[in-house]
């Protein structure tokens, strides 16, 4: 089977540091690390090369023409947002978007994405600085100023900076599975998966103390044992914390309620689990810690849009296996 083609939008102009986001996670071979490789490419606007905003000047190897066969097209930044994008640009996203390529808008790159018309009467995130001005241009978006990122199933937009990379990532983990966009995460050092919806400000606590570090280790606990019950009241207590207090740290720390953390590792332990191995849906949604199937399967759905049996259909460890054996030689 041959490697799904990803292809990133460069332009006059361009931070290196915004382009840097999705070649991380897309560019590099990692194969012999036993993680999923990319046929990856840079598609530059302009012909010639192309000068970024730190005084770097890049060559560009591909065009846009390059898009027509990409699966995946990102635009990772855009600059003069009050100015409508090329229209060579707006029709090759289109063209990339009828054939059935994934979008992807990073960052300001929601910008150019929304200049096509593919959010109309959609949700979409950007930096949280420039919200506003995207609502104000594209008033029949739905602009969601606090979340990470917001998939659409054919249209993904992030967030600022960080919120690319969870974004990239979370397009590794509904392409390749969730256990080799843990290693990847692990790999490149980034948090293991945070879901869209999270807040975009992560704040973490500026000095280890007693209590903090008590805070943090009741939450390694509770990754060790999500099969365990665990009450928002007796995780405060093993933090040393009143029920309050934790939960004020917890928001400002994660970035989201323990209930919704907590569901989130468990929906993460239940992907490993239908990945690698044959145990039956009972037993996932029991070491899991949802009790039952209907719990696993009910949560499961509004998160990641598909069902347990599904999902193990697609990403099983035997799928793959089958996958590799089917693919042309």
């Amino acid at each position: 089977m041959a490697d799904p083609i990803v292809a990133a939008i460069a332009f006059d102009g361009i931070s290196p540091f915004h382009l840097s986001v999705p070649c991380l996670v897309f560019a590099e071979d990692r194969t012999a690390l036993g993680l999923p490789r990319f046929d990856f490419r840079v598609c530059a606007i302009e012909n010639g090369p192309i000068r970024t905003d730190a005084g770097l000047t890049i060559s560009v190897p591909h065009g846009l023409s390059a898009l027509d066969g990409a699966d995946i097209v990102i635009v990772p930044s855009w600059k003069n947002l009050e100015v409508p994008p090329p229209a060579a640009l707006n029709e090759a996203l289109r063209r990339a978007h009828r054939r059935g390529a994934l979008i992807v808008g990073l960052c300001l790159g929601t910008f150019a994405v929304a200049a096509t018309g593919l959010l109309s009467g959609r949700r979409a995130a950007t930096h949280w600085a420039y919200t506003d001005q995207l609502q104000a241009l594209y008033p029949d978006i739905l602009v969601e100023p606090e979340v990470l990122y917001i998939d659409n199933g054919d249209v993904v937009t992030s967030a600022g900076v960080a919120a690319g990379l969870d974004c990239c990532l979370h397009i590794v983990r509904a392409r390749c599975g969730a256990e080799a966009a843990l290693r990847l995460a692990r790999q490149i050092v980034l948090s293991p998966h945070r879901q869209g919806g999270q807040a975009q400000f992560i704040e973490r606590p500026i000095a280890r103390t007693g209590n903090a570090d008590r805070f943090t280790q009741a939450l390694d606990a509770v990754r060790k044992t999500l099969g365990e019950t665990h009450s928002l009241d007796s995780v405060a207590d093993a933090a040393g914390l009143t029920r309050r207090t934790f939960t004020r740290r917890f928001q400002k720390s994660i970035g989201t309620s323990f209930g919704d953390w907590l569901t989130d590792q468990r929906v993460a332990l239940a992907q490993r689990l239908l990945e690698a191995t044959e145990k039956s849906m009972d037993t996932v949604a029991f070491e899991a810690g949802f009790g039952s199937a209907t719990s696993l399967r009910q949560h499961f759905s509004a998160r990641l849009r598909t069902t347990p049996a599904q999902y193990r259909r697609e990403f099983s460890k035997n799928a793959q296996d089958e996958r590799v054996a089917q693919a042309p030689r």
